[in-house]
């Protein structure tokens, strides 16, 4: 069963700045797997998953790869986890009482603190992409979600972005940080069905750093 079927996570769930209506061209198979590995980090990053989501997840299953098998072991998470303690979690990693155990930012994994020069770079290539932030949006464009966001929107052909865009924003603002977040996420003490989401998140950076790495 695919992460889309088990999910239920659809572009209406993202945000709706990102999308362009028509247009889109044709996706081969592994792009829209790739697009749907993002929006799935992005919504799993973006909020804590309520009772649905769980119950979906927990329908996850995989194959003998590194990224199945990540998975399978997310869906036995999901199987053995309950809407309120995943909530509890996700409040202590994230948001905590003053700020939570790990900081999901770009800003902060490459210089230690918020609202730096790595936003304002951001800010300047999604302009120039033409893609803005949404109305209300209160995190900074460099939080991990919003930039999976933005990957899958890429990705999947979403916006009106030029060909490689998704390859300069990887590149550019979630290579150089983002594997180390979810290692973090991975090995954090506090983390029960995060951890998953760290080991899942850490696999599939792996994937698409090797993957943007081959000759074109």
């Amino acid at each position: 069963m695919s992460v889309e079927e088990v999910t239920g996570i659809a572009r209406a769930l993202l945000r709706p700045d990102l999308y362009a209506a028509e247009g889109r061209d044709a996706l081969d198979e592994v792009d829209v797997a790739r697009a749907r590995e993002y929006a799935l980090l992005a919504a799993l990053l973006g909020r804590s998953p309520d009772a649905p989501l769980l119950k979906r997840l927990g329908q996850l299953r995989g194959d003998a790869t590194p990224l199945g098998l990540a998975h399978a072991a997310l869906g036995e998470a999901a199987q053995r986890s309950e809407e309120q303690r995943v909530g509890r979690e996700y409040f202590n990693l994230f948001i905590g009482l003053g700020r939570g155990e790990l900081l999901p930012y770009a800003s902060y994994y490459l210089t230690g603190f918020l609202y730096e020069r790595p936003l304002a770079r951001l800010r300047a290539d999604l302009k120039r992409l033409g893609v803005e932030a949404a109305p209300g949006q209160s995190e900074p464009e460099d939080h991990a979600a919003i930039l999976c966001e933005v990957m899958a929107a890429l990705v999947g052909r979403e916006t009106s972005a030029p060909a490689g865009a998704d390859k300069e924003i990887f590149e550019k603002h979630l290579a150089p940080w983002m594997g180390r977040f979810f290692a973090d996420l991975e090995r954090s003490p506090t983390a029960d069905f995060y951890a998953c989401i760290g080991a899942l998140g850490r696999t599939f950076m792996e994937i698409e750093t090797e993957a943007y790495g081959l000759p074109a």
